[in-house]
């Protein structure tokens, strides 16, 4: 931990509002200042305490007080050097070591999530039927149960290179992630042909693997250094100077490789740039004809888009750019809605809660449709509303409302 970025923080309380656990709790050391406090006293020599971990792990990282402080406090550094404290000192009970294992050996690594899809989709109703059951074994494992995805959609297989369609304006990578890869593979597609469609040729490494996000977010810096370097090596072969980066989370790891990795590599991750994308089309400028989607669409921020990459216009001009479409806009859009990375599974009680109010407040738009930017945010949200027992409200991802217009569809998908 960092003396000189925690004497950054003046204690002013700007940041109390933002926070997800603080509006929850309303307890001093849930907050980013009282956990800086509790940094500044380990810092100083206190012992870190189960009480004092206790509080880090409740923090979900959403970097919601970054955006917020007016001096400029850099929690985010902050929390990820702490966490990986909590991680070296802390010795965890039995069970919260198993979940976290368990975690750690499926969500980074694509090829055994890859191995859930066939039980995922046999297993839907079965799984919201015992999750009430397995919540008095383990929270964590009914978590997993209740947010997975189900039905999940077909698997599809991209090509390495989507020729782009008419003048080529550019030649990009693509980051198809674990998540989003083996879980939402229709969003990765929806990618690919809006960005050949506005003239991109798109480049697909066959073997990315992950990019390290979840790991650098828990506390696990070596871990994500070997998914960073071979993140960096495999868009070097593919000969690309820019990545596009559809989920939310992965771009803002993959815009800190430089910081992450040492020496040669953080100069060879320097050279390549990360965009996410809707902040590349943006850039880029429109140049495929947009068809009517007659759609009434309540977007949803991402927190590692929002506060972390600090973008947040470009999807609403995007979406607003869509002849038919009207926009509307969620209240308490700041909040996370307790995704949060791997939050959801190893502190499900704090999530859900989150949740549940992001649900109602998505619900109040009264919207055909929502749209995200990030897998983790699109599963906590459908399994917040299915529990509220409302009439479900697809989720969608921005590329595929772009694709669904660009193509003249009459439904997003």
């Amino acid at each position: 931990m960092d003396p000189e970025l925690i004497n950054d923080c003046v204690h002013c309380g700007f940041c109390l509002p933002t926070c997800p656990t603080y509006v929850l709790w309303g307890e001093e050391m849930d907050s980013p200042r009282g956990r800086i406090h509790l940094m500044k006293q380990h810092v100083e020599g206190t012992p870190l305490t189960p009480e004092m971990a206790g509080h880090f792990d409740a923090c979900l990282g959403c970097m919601a007080c970054v955006t917020a402080c007016p001096s400029g406090v850099r929690y985010d550094r902050l929390i990820e050097q702490t966490r990986a404290a909590v991680e070296r000192e802390h010795t965890r009970e039995p069970g919260d070591r198993a979940v976290r294992e368990l975690v750690f050996r499926l969500f980074p690594h694509p090829r055994r999530l890859r191995a859930l899809r066939l039980p995922l989709r046999l297993s839907g109703g079965l799984r919201r039927r015992i999750a009430p059951a397995l919540e008095r074994v383990n929270p964590s494992l009914a978590a997993m149960a209740d947010l997975a995805p189900g039905p999940v959609a077909r698997r599809i297989r991209l090509p390495r290179r989507v020729r782009a369609i008419g003048r080529r304006r550019a030649t990009v990578g693509m980051l198809t992630g674990c998540v989003q890869g083996e879980f939402f593979p229709q969003v990765n597609a929806a990618t690919a042909r809006v960005l050949a469609m506005e003239g991109c040729e798109v480049v697909i490494p066959p073997a990315q693997g992950c990019c390290g996000a979840l790991s650098l977010h828990s506390g696990r810096p070596e871990e994500a250094a070997r998914f960073a370097r071979r993140t960096v090596a495999a868009f070097e072969r593919a000969g690309v100077d820019t990545v596009v980066v559809n989920a939310a989370g992965c771009g803002s790891t993959m815009k800190e490789y430089a910081d992450l990795l040492d020496g040669a590599w953080a100069e060879r991750a320097g050279a390549i740039r990360t965009v996410d994308l809707a902040e590349y089309l943006v850039e880029l400028g429109p140049l495929a004809r947009r068809h009517p989607l007659p759609l009434t669409v309540a977007y949803h921020d991402a927190c590692h888009l929002a506060h972390a990459q600090g973008v947040r216009s470009q999807p609403r001009e995007l979406l607003a750019a869509i002849p038919g479409l009207e926009l509307r806009e969620i209240a308490e859009s700041s909040i996370c809605c307790g995704s949060a990375g791997t939050y959801n599974l190893l502190q499900p009680e704090a999530a859900r809660a989150l949740g549940d109010r992001k649900a109602e407040r998505v619900l109040a738009t009264g919207a055909d449709l929502l749209v995200s930017a990030n897998p983790g945010c699109t599963m906590q949200i459908t399994a917040a509303i299915r529990r509220s027992g409302a009439a479900p409200v697809p989720v969608a991802h921005t590329a595929q409302v772009l694709d669904a217009s660009l193509r003249g569809l009459r439904e997003v998908g």
